[in-house]
């Protein structure tokens, strides 16, 4: 019995920009050997995948072949991307301890929570909000203009309390622009600091004149200059540990030469 409904299921997967399937290869073609109404699959797809517009979102179509009714798995793209999308950056910082390359309300945090609430290990809410702003903390992402780990303790302490209940999401178009205007003052932080970093940098190196890359890099790491930095700046690693280049040891083996 249990085989006969296996053999009688079959499935569709695919990546789909969310909120934007049609009929159109490839969903449509695969589809339609399976005597499903397209038309409804489609419209359901995007009404359920809606919230991520822009995003490519996996999605998979299993049809009962005998009485032809469906049902929808969508999956969610790792928290990460949602973070990246919702606050409008390419990626998070190189350095996040202290590089900080956006700012997002608890709204846009519900709200990334209710994405992927199905994958998220909380038990409640408030747990998912907080793991979802952890991993803000590893992109150098700010939550209501604080560290991220400093938001968990403002929540853990009860703060944003109704907001979290309701499931608020929404936010004014004076709040948007505010976090846009965040955004690009954090950009020039980062900037100047930059440039801070290089400068000392640059210094490490002219008074050590003459010293190994190790002692360099560990006079650098003394500063606090942020790894990518140090890569960018201190000479290539020596590839001769000892004796000269390969050309040169035959030469050193053979005393005709």
């Amino acid at each position: 019995m249990n085989q006969a409904i296996i053999m009688a299921k079959e499935s569709v997967e695919s990546l789909i920009e969310g909120g934007k399937a049609t009929a159109a290869p490839p969903l449509g073609p695969a589809l339609g050997p399976l005597g499903v109404n397209i038309g409804e699959v489609v419209n359901e797809i995007n009404k359920k995948t809606a919230s991520f517009k822009g995003m490519q979102v996996p999605v998979k179509v299993n049809v009962d072949s005998d009485t032809k009714e469906f049902t929808i798995e969508i999956g969610t793209p790792p928290a990460t991307a949602l973070i990246k999308k919702e606050a409008g950056i390419d990626k998070g910082a190189g350095n996040p301890v202290q590089d900080k390359v956006a700012d997002l309300k608890i709204e846009q945090i519900i709200k990334i929570v209710n994405m992927k609430e199905d994958s998220l290990l909380g038990k409640d809410n408030f747990s998912k909000v907080k793991e979802i702003i952890g991993t803000c903390q590893s992109m150098g992402v700010l939550v209501e203009g604080k560290p991220a780990h400093e938001t968990i303790e403002d929540i853990s302490k009860g703060m944003f309390k109704d907001k979290i209940e309701s499931g608020k999401t929404e936010l004014s178009a004076e709040e948007l622009k505010a976090l846009e205007e965040e955004k690009k003052h954090l950009e020039e932080e980062m900037k100047v600091r930059r440039e801070e970093f290089l400068a000392k940098a640059k210094e490490i190196m002219a008074s050590m004149e003459g010293k190994t890359r190790s002692e360099m890099k560990k006079a650098m790491i003394e500063a606090e200059i942020p790894n990518p930095i140090q890569e960018e700046i201190l000479p290539e690693e020596d590839k001769e540990k000892s004796g000269g280049t390969a050309e040169e040891k035959p030469a050193e083996e053979n005393p005709s030469k």
